[in-house]
């Protein structure tokens, strides 16, 4: 095969792709009923740890995401519950971790491999229909004191989210899974350099006087800044809202705001 037929092929697969998430965008974020998301345990190091914990989860430990989405929700006027979470078991199978590179080319490969191993799961299973699917590698922190960068994909409403197997980090898990939740409903993060987020998109009170520190986190800039170089991770969702910015980009209202 010729190396413009190969190149040709390619740009029609992702010319496929873009007009087909350009549809999923607009119908997921309609917000006409709740958007089913479900999430997906797998034990990301097979450490004993990291199988027992994904042996413990329920579609309890999850609520709180499903929580927080009806709280911001409400604050823009959403008139019904954004999302219904429903946790589906633990797999075996490991969808391909992204790239630790930039490359532009690496990256629209993990993508197309990514969706493709999703759509094969997805297919071969009798699971129920799903709008959203989330798939939460566990990891044991004993042995893993940092873990790859998660990544939820736009229009492609799957995300991979890595976490810790520790009833410590079970709130900041769950910020991280919303985090990668809302990147698959359009909406972009708003941190930059040293994981500071961005003023005014990424704070969630950028009027407040003094403006620091903060309260609170923005779901996107990730981080509650306490001063214009110093910021901490929230805890649990209870520390974030949704901004704005990132409001609009999910289509909900903010007329006024």
């Amino acid at each position: 095969m010729s190396k413009n037929l190969r190149y040709m092929i390619l740009l029609l697969i992702l010319l496929f792709v873009a007009v087909n998430e350009a549809v999923i965008k607009m119908r997921s974020t309609s917000w006409e009923r709740p958007l089913r998301v479900h999430i997906y345990a797998i034990s990301g190091d097979a450490r004993a740890a990291s199988e027992a914990w994904v042996d413990a989860l329920t579609t309890e430990h999850f609520k709180p995401i499903e929580t927080f989405m009806s709280r911001e929700a409400k604050r823009y006027g959403v008139a019904i519950q954004p999302v219904r979470v429903e946790y589906h078991g633990r797999l075996e199978s490991h969808p391909p971790q992204p790239p630790s590179g930039s490359s532009v080319l690496e990256n629209i490969g993990w993508s197309l491999r990514f969706r493709a191993w999703a759509w094969y799961r997805g297919w071969t299973t009798d699971n129920d229909h799903s709008d959203v699917e989330l798939f939460v590698s566990y990891y044991d922190t004993a042995t893993s004191t940092s873990l790859r960068h998660s990544v939820g994909l736009e229009g492609g409403l799957i995300g991979i989210i890595n976490a810790f197997a520790d009833k410590t980090y079970r709130g900041s898990n769950q910020v991280v899974i919303i985090h990668e939740l809302m990147h698959t409903l359009g909406a972009t993060d708003k941190y930059g350099q040293a994981n500071m987020p961005e003023y005014p998109r990424g704070y969630a009170e950028p009027y407040r006087i003094p403006l620091y520190p903060q309260r609170m986190a923005e779901i996107m800039g990730g981080r509650i800044p306490l001063s214009a170089q110093l910021s901490k991770m929230p805890e649990n969702p209870g520390e974030v809202v949704v901004g704005a910015y990132t409001a609009a980009e999910i289509n909900w209202p903010v007329e006024g705001r």
